[in-house]
């Protein structure tokens, strides 16, 4: 399957995350995306280094610049389960606007086409490093990561293309 594409729908799916109330939910990402602007950032593990470190704080520390570009919702996609995503979120006390969101079986990722095969290195399938702009579903920026790189999927470049 090709990868997502500048001007592709965004396709539908359903991920987990614990809500305000530390209750398991279940959320389909058009419900959180149709007919908005929103960024979504997908990454290889939560609480790997570059994730932890640089890829994810960015967003967290630029969340009110977006924010105030008309970005509604900041997302971040992980194949880690619910349990993982949640601990991980509460790593960033200072986040107020991230959404931390499990794809635990990597069927989204698949869905995306931006499956990670680390295998070698005992993580079984896991997903590309990527930012993605999205307009009412509507793919507007994709910033695909080749290997474990951090070149292209920044949040200064997603500020670039708002």
């Amino acid at each position: 399957m090709a990868p997502i594409a500048v001007g592709d729908t965004l396709p539908d799916g359903t991920l987990a995350h614990f809500d305000e109330q530390d209750q398991l939910q279940q959320v389909s990402i058009h419900s959180l995306a149709a007919g908005k602007k929103v960024v979504i950032v997908g990454v290889p593990g939560a609480f790997t280094p570059t994730c932890s470190l640089k890829h994810v704080p960015g967003f967290i520390e630029k969340a009110e610049e977006l924010k105030s570009k008309g970005v509604a919702e900041i997302l971040c996609i992980s194949v880690n389960d619910p349990f993982v995503m949640k601990a991980w979120a509460k790593s960033y006390p200072e986040n107020k606007h991230v959404k931390f969101l499990a794809d635990g079986s990597a069927t989204y990722t698949h869905a995306l086409g931006l499956e990670l095969d680390l295998s070698d290195k005992g993580l079984g399938t896991r997903s590309r490093r990527f930012a993605l702009l999205v307009d009412d579903l509507k793919v507007k920026a994709a910033n695909l990561e080749q290997g474990g790189e951090f070149t292209v999927s920044s949040v200064d470049e997603i500020l670039k293309g708002l």
